[in-house]
Parts: C-alpha cells; sequence; structure tokens
C-alpha cells in the first residue's frame, strides 16, 4: 500500500536539437535584460556563442567556473555580475558552471537559466555545493533551481567520450539512489527506472559513435529524468562519500561517482530490494551492483579510486570524514564494512554486500 508525499518543483524545459537559438527569448520571457553567461575556460567557446545570440541583451562572458565550487571563486564571479549590471546569468556547461550559477544565485537571487552540455543533472535541482577549507558543504534552497532549462543534444556532440560516459554514469548515481530515498515516491521511482534505461542505452551508442545523435538525444533524456529525481528526494551513502572524496581530495567528480556506485548499491542490495530490483531491470541484467561494474567495464571508465590519484592512505581519512556526518541511508553505516567498501572500491575489485 502506498504512502508517501509528492511536491512538484516549477521550472521551465525547452528540449530539442538546436534550442540553444532560443536563448535571447528565454531570457527575455524572464523580464531580464542583461545576461551574464558563465562557464569553464574550457568551454569559452560556446559561451561566446551564446554571448552572441544575445545581442544587445548580453553582459559578457565570466570563464571562471572551477570544479566543486570553491567559495572564494562563487563570490568573485557575484562581485563580477554585479559589477556588469547583470540581471540574468546563463550557466553553459555541466556541473561546475551550473553549480558557479547556483552559487550567485544563493546570495544575489539572480535567475538563472541553465544550458547543460553534460549530463550531471544538477540544473533539475535545489541541490548546491560550495567547498571552504578543504570541506564540500551542501545544501538546498529553491531559488538555486534554474527557471529556464535549455537541453540540446547537438551541443553534446562535442563533449569527449570519456567525459560523456563518466558523465552518463554520475547521472545513473541519482536516480539508483533515488530509488531507495527515504522521501521517495511512485512518481520519481518511474522516472529513475526509465532515466537509467535510457542512459546505459545510450551510452553505449555514444561509446561507439560520439557523434550518433540518437545516443547523445537519448543520454541527454535520461540525464533529465536522474536529475529530476536528485531534485525531489534525498540521496545516501553513494553521494555522502563521493562528496568528501571530492571536496577533501580534490577527484574528479564524475569518475568518482562512476567507481563508487556499484560499491554502495552492494552495501544498500540486503536492505533495499524494489530498488535493486529496478535497476536491474533498467539494465537488463540480474544484479544491480554487478550490472554497474559490468557497464563501467564496458565503457572503459576507471574502475578503482587509485586510477584518480587517490592514495592508500588517504582512506582511513575518507572513512572518518564520511562517518563525522553520515547521510540517512537505508543500511545503517558502520565504520567497518564502509572502510572495507572504500578498499574495494580504491582498488577496482568487483564490489561485494
Amino acid at each position: 500500500m502506498y504512502e508517501f508525499t509528492y511536491t512538484t518543483q516549477a521550472s521551465r524545459v525547452v528540449f530539442g536539437a538546436g534550442s540553444m537559438k532560443l536563448i535571447q527569448q528565454e531570457v527575455e520571457a524572464l523580464g531580464a535584460k542583461r545576461a551574464l553567461v558563465l562557464c569553464t575556460p574550457e568551454q569559452q567557446a560556446q559561451a561566446e556563442a551564446v554571448s552572441a545570440l544575445l545581442g544587445p541583451s548580453s553582459a559578457g562572458v565570466f570563464d571562471g567556473a572551477q570544479m566543486h565550487v570553491p567559495i572564494e571563486n562563487a563570490r568573485r564571479a557575484r562581485e563580477h555580475a554585479k559589477a556588469v549590471d547583470a540581471d540574468c546569468a546563463v550557466a553553459i556547461g555541466g556541473g561546475s558552471t551550473i553549480g558557479l550559477g547556483k552559487a550567485i544565485a544563493l546570495e544575489s537571487s539572480l535567475p538563472i537559466i541553465a544550458i547543460p552540455t553534460t549530463y550531471a543533472g544538477s540544473e533539475m535541482t535545489p541541490i548546491y555545493g560550495i567547498t571552504e577549507g578543504g570541506l564540500k558543504k551542501t545544501g538546498r534552497d529553491n531559488k538555486v533551481i534554474p527557471k529556464t532549462v535549455l537541453y540540446d543534444p547537438e551541443l553534446s556532440i562535442g563533449l569527449p567520450v570519456h567525459l560523456s560516459l563518466v558523465s552518463g554514469l554520475n547521472a545513473i548515481a541519482h536516480a539508483a539512489e533515488g530509488l531507495y530515498a527515504r522521501d521517495g515516491n511512485p512518481v520519481m521511482s518511474l522516472m529513475a527506472e526509465e532515466g537509467i534505461r535510457a542512459l546505459a542505452n545510450g551510452l553505449r551508442g555514444v561509446k561507439k559513435n560520439g557523434k550518433d545523435k540518437a545516443a547523445r538525444s537519448d543520454c541527454l533524456y535520461g540525464a533529465w529524468l536522474c536529475g529530476m529525481v536528485l531534485g525531489n528526494v534525498g540521496m545516501a551513502l553513494h553521494h555522502k562519500l563521493c562528496h568528501t572524496l571530492g571536496g577533501t581530495f580534490n577527484l574528479p567528480h564524475a569518475e568518482t561517482h562512476a567507481i563508487v556506485l556499484p560499491h554502495a548499491l552492494a552495501y544498500n542490495s540486503l536492505v533495499a530490494d524494489d530498488a535493486m530490483a529496478r535497476i536491474a531491470r533498467a539494465l537488463n541484467v540480474e544484479s544491480a551492483a554487478d550490472g554497474l561494474y559490468e557497464l563501467n567495464k564496458e565503457l572503459g571508465v576507471p574502475l578503482g579510486l587509485r586510477e584518480l590519484g587517490l592514495g592508500e592512505a588517504d582512506l582511513d581519512r575518507a572513512c572518518d570524514v564520511a562517518m563525522s556526518n553520515p547521510y540517512w541511508n537505508p543500511r545503517p553505516v558502520e565504520a567497518q564494512p564502509l572502510r572495507a567498501l572504500l578498499q574495494r572500491a580504491w582498488e577496482g575489485d568487483r564490489p561485494l554486500a
């Protein structure tokens, strides 16, 4: 028998090839007149293209977005937005750029338009993350949710295949944990399962041909669904571990998610039967944890945290940090099994319950 609470979060989504060209009318629809375009240094060319489409509505480009949103960088971006008299921000890129937009919105209340070029899904969530003093702190605030999201599959065709794959696996992690969330509901479970299915199929297509538009569209569609899950229900052990590893040891965000997820699922597999069955069904496999581990192998992404530069001597500290303020999790988070999980994830071994 169902018992749940479901609250919708309003945002405008425009999905389709070439939708980036609608940016000026979307800025005008918000009542804004000067939009600052945000990006990383690597995506400056795409940001300049957006700025050109905006014409006189552009307040220029800020290309200083960084991974894990260091607080000093967020402050610089807010000051720059104020200096150029921006009344709106357009974030084009992945989680780092959209995260910077959220950091600006958190304190300035500037409306954000997101144009995702990866599959991170953060554009659909009220979750923000800011790193200060070596620790990544996360929070939830509805005012950081982008007012409009333009999903243009053509923009991700130029995304390197490896980055596409780990970005998609990161999105799958949102849906997987959403399936055993404490505040989960049937609507999110449907989105989660469909998102995992679409992404797994799309990522296989991208692996074969990075310019396959249908595969890119499947990935972006799946990322949208997984982002919806992330934005509406709580996360658990997997996300806590990845925030710890990313914020404390500066590991790359998406690769860390890809490596840790099979092990986190194995940890929770004995207490989350329905979630594991849904994940396995979406992947067309027998075991959720093994299925994701095999998907990682098939896609050729890193299998062990040591491949990302994490030292074995860092594992004890990672366990301590994760234990110091653990997220809710369907299985109690205990130091000894958690340390064993981290060891297997570091070595790249097959996950164990």
